[in-house]
């Protein structure tokens, strides 16, 4: 079975706010769908973060190495397409869109071989995964109804982030967790995001001590992003010293950029994105890295239904891995497949087991934000 096409199509309309400085608007694509045609009819589907022009700009250098390519073999293929394509520019814009490349690729030798992705990684460690709803923070009224909401729906894991943390007052961060706590109740995990990869962050190592021993307080599970993305030796510093678990990682790409943060102790928790790092076959690499170093891959997950399925898929695979993100009120996650998401009566997603990624899209749905017809048809 051999590659014959791959096309990409961005999502517009409906893009959720990033919490960035300079914030996004609906029609800003930032998720890039693509998909990868076979010569005997099967169609694998990936998630790329970043735009629909910056990926269509990197199929026009990666669609030469692509057509005529085996289609089934994922890890070999998309080796290739790093190794080819290094002098371009490595973890960037290329980069990403081999994230989805390779995502699509292992979902036709699931559809190919009829076994559900995971089970092609490695084998089925869970057969459903406890998701958490990532939502944006505000004024601790506000996120508080939130989060109520939320709790009254069925989730019982929670991710706060970006928004005022960490850029207005030390005083309204504490009333900001605060608020939440009480919101979801002592039991439910709680993790707190400040946004370090954001352009104006511009807090350091002592306000990230100082506000992990807050966090700590009202029983954070961790503390995400709390520094610049590029400061190693001040998380290496941190995560000794902090009670709180240190997470971070979903701006590296490719598993190379992660070795030096692993072998230096810089993290408890690692979050690799599977539609910027490289797909799942970098993201698994990653994963047991991780292991060997005794910390967590957890999928940063701000992507798209076909994002979450692969992370699903990963979460499968690796023993470790019992949590996925869930970006609530997306429509690119909630409102493009055939079947939507359900949490079960726990609160827990359950993986699919039906060959590829185990998700339909919905080609009537997915018109609204994008062009189905020329991403999926024949």
């Amino acid at each position: 079975m051999r590659i014959r096409d791959i096309r990409a199509a961005g999502l517009r309309g409906a893009t959720p706010e990033g919490g960035w400085q300079d914030e996004l608007t609906p029609d800003d694509v930032v998720h890039t769908l693509v998909a990868v045609h076979t010569d005997e009819g099967p169609i694998g589907i990936g998630s790329v973060f970043t735009s629909e022009a910056l990926v269509r700009g990197a199929l026009e250098i990666l669609r030469p190495l692509l057509i005529g390519e085996t289609a089934t073999e994922p890890e070999r293929v998309s080796e290739r397409l790093h190794r080819a394509t290094f002098w371009m520019g490595r973890g960037g814009t290329v980069t990403h869109t081999i994230s989805g490349v390779d995502m699509a690729l292992w979902d036709v030798l699931g559809q190919v071989t009829g076994q559900p992705v995971g089970r092609l990684l490695g084998g089925r460690y869970r057969e459903r995964v406890r998701p958490y709803a990532s939502l944006l923070m505000d004024e601790p009224e506000i996120l508080a109804e939130r989060l109520r909401r939320l709790a009254e729906q069925g989730w019982r894991a929670f991710k706060i982030g970006w928004g005022p943390f960490g850029r207005v007052s030390a005083r309204l961060d504490e009333r900001i967790v605060a608020a939440a706590r009480e919101a979801v109740g002592p039991d439910a995990l709680l993790m707190v995001d400040a946004g370090g990869s954001d352009s104006a962050w511009s807090n350091g190592y002592k306000w990230a001590l100082r506000t992990a021993r807050m966090l700590d307080g009202y029983d954070v599970a961790w503390f995400e992003e709390p520094l610049s993305p590029d400061a190693l030796d001040d998380y290496v510093h941190l995560r000794r010293t902090a009670t709180v678990a240190i997470s971070g990682g979903e701006v590296l790409t490719r598993r190379q950029s992660f070795h030096p943060w692993l072998e230096a102790g810089a993290l408890d928790i690692v979050q690799p994105d599977v539609t910027k790092v490289g797909g799942l076959s970098e993201q698994r690499r990653i994963g047991w890295a991780a292991q060997d170093h005794g910390v967590r891959l957890i999928p940063h997950g701000w992507n798209t239904a076909v994002g979450l399925a692969a992370d699903l898929q990963l979460a499968s695979a690796l023993p470790g891995t019992d949590l996925v993100e869930y970006v609530t009120g997306s429509p690119y996650v909630d409102s493009i497949t055939a079947e939507p998401w359900r949490l079960d009566d726990d609160g827990m997603l359950a993986i699919p087991d039906t060959p590829g990624l185990g998700i339909r899209l919905d080609p009537e749905a997915l018109d609204r934000y994008a062009d189905a017809t020329a991403l999926l048809r024949p």
